[in-house]
C-alpha cells in the first residue's frame, strides 16, 4: 500500500473521532498551466521578403597598437566569402571600406543596414583602403531568398486528452460541419482508452457542436478538469459514435492534516518538503520531522536534533 492511501486512512480515522479536524487534497505530481492560443495565429514573425548579401564581414577598425588602441575612420573586412560579391568585387580580408555611396562608415552597423534595408540586387560603389591605397570597387549584392514562412500543423491539447487536432470541414449524414481530426497521440493520451485513433474526426463535445480544434482544446481545459469523463461524438468513416473519455487523471495526494495541537503534517512538491509534528506546543513540539529535498531533521521536545543528508557543494578542478 502506498504511502498515499496510508496517510488518507489514516486522517479519516482521525476525522471520525474529531470533529475539527482538517484535511487538504493537492494533485498527485505537478501540472503546468496551459496557454491557449487564438483561433487565427499569425506565425510569420514579418520578415517576409528579400534580403541582400555583401559576401563578407567587417568588424570595428582598431588600431594594431596593443598599447593604445584607437578606432580609426572605416570597417575593416575580417572575412570574405568564396565566390561571393566582395570576393567578386576584389574586396580581402584586412581592407578598410572608407565610404559607400559617398556615405562614410565608421561603423559595422553602418554597411549591415545598407544590406538589411536593400530588397533587391544593387550596385554598392565602395572607397576601400588597402595598407595606404584607397581604390574604388563595385560591389554587386546577391538576393538571398527569405525563409519560408512557418505552416501550422495542428492544435495541441497538452493535458486532458494529450493528442493533437486539426480543424477540418466535413459532410456527415448531409450535415456541413466542422471538426477536430486526431492528427497525433502523445504518452498518457486517454483517447486510445476510449477506441479513438488518429484520423478519426471528433464532431461534439458534450453534445454541442465544434467550431475548430482550438474550440475543442479550449473547452476541454476551460470547462472540465483533469480526471472528468466527457462525452465525445466521433465519426470514423463509416459510423458517428458515442465515446466517454476520461481525462488524464495527476492523482491527488495528502497535503495537509491539522488535528490541533495533537498533530500536524504538511507536504508539498516545489520544493519537495514534508513537516511533521506531534503534540506541538508552540515553544516546542514531542516531536517533529522535516524533510526538504534531500535533506532530514527529526527532533524530541526541541532538545535531540538529529539531520542527515545534507547536500555538500563541491568544486570542480578544470
Amino acid at each position: 500500500m502506498s504511502q498515499n492511501k496510508i496517510l488518507s486512512r489514516i486522517a479519516l480515522v482521525l476525522l471520525a473521532g474529531l470533529g475539527n479536524a482538517c484535511v487538504s487534497y493537492e494533485p498527485l505530481v505537478l501540472t503546468p498551466s496551459v496557454t491557449l492560443s487564438a483561433e487565427d495565429v499569425v506565425l510569420d514573425s514579418g520578415g517576409a521578403g528579400t534580403a541582400v548579401d555583401l559576401g563578407m564581414e567587417v568588424g570595428s577598425n582598431e588600431s594594431d597598437s596593443l598599447f593604445n588602441v584607437e578606432i580609426l575612420p572605416g570597417v575593416r573586412v575580417r572575412s570574405v566569402t568564396a565566390n561571393g560579391p566582395a570576393m567578386a568585387a576584389g574586396i580581402q580580408v584586412g581592407d578598410v571600406i572608407l565610404r559607400s555611396d559617398g556615405m562614410p562608415i565608421d561603423e559595422p552597423d553602418a554597411l549591415l543596414t545598407l544590406a538589411a534595408n536593400s530588397t533587391a540586387e544593387g550596385e554598392f560603389r565602395l572607397e576601400v583602403q588597402r595598407n595606404t591605397t584607397v581604390f574604388a570597387a563595385t560591389l554587386i549584392a546577391r538576393t538571398l531568398d527569405a525563409a519560408v514562412a512557418p505552416r501550422e500543423l495542428y492544435r495541441i491539447d497538452p493535458l486532458a486528452t494529450r493528442a493533437g487536432y486539426r480543424s477540418e470541414r466535413v459532410r456527415v449524414r448531409d450535415q456541413e460541419l466542422v471538426a477536430a481530426r486526431v492528427t497525433d497521440l502523445f504518452p498518457d493520451s486517454t483517447l486510445p482508452d476510449a477506441d479513438i485513433a488518429v484520423g478519426d474526426l471528433i464532431l461534439a463535445l458534450e453534445g454541442r457542436y465544434l467550431n475548430s480544434a482550438q474550440d475543442l482544446v479550449n473547452r476541454l481545459i476551460r470547462e472540465h478538469a483533469l480526471g472528468d469523463r466527457v462525452q465525445l461524438t466521433v465519426y470514423d468513416g463509416s459510423a458517428v459514435r458515442e465515446h466517454s473519455v476520461q481525462l488524464w487523471d495527476p492523482g491527488r495526494r495528502v497535503s495537509r492534516i491539522s488535528l490541533g495541537p495533537l498533530l500536524r503534517y504538511e507536504a508539498s512538491l516545489s520544493p519537495p518538503s514534508r513537516r511533521l509534528s506531534v503534540l506541538d506546543l508552540w515553544l516546542f513540539a514531542l516531536y517533529s520531522y522535516t524533510q526538504v529535498e534531500g535533506e532530514r531533521s527529526h527532533s524530541v521536545l526541541g532538545l535531540f536534533n538529529v539531520t542527515s543528508d545534507y547536500g555538500e557543494l563541491v568544486e570542480e578542478q578544470d
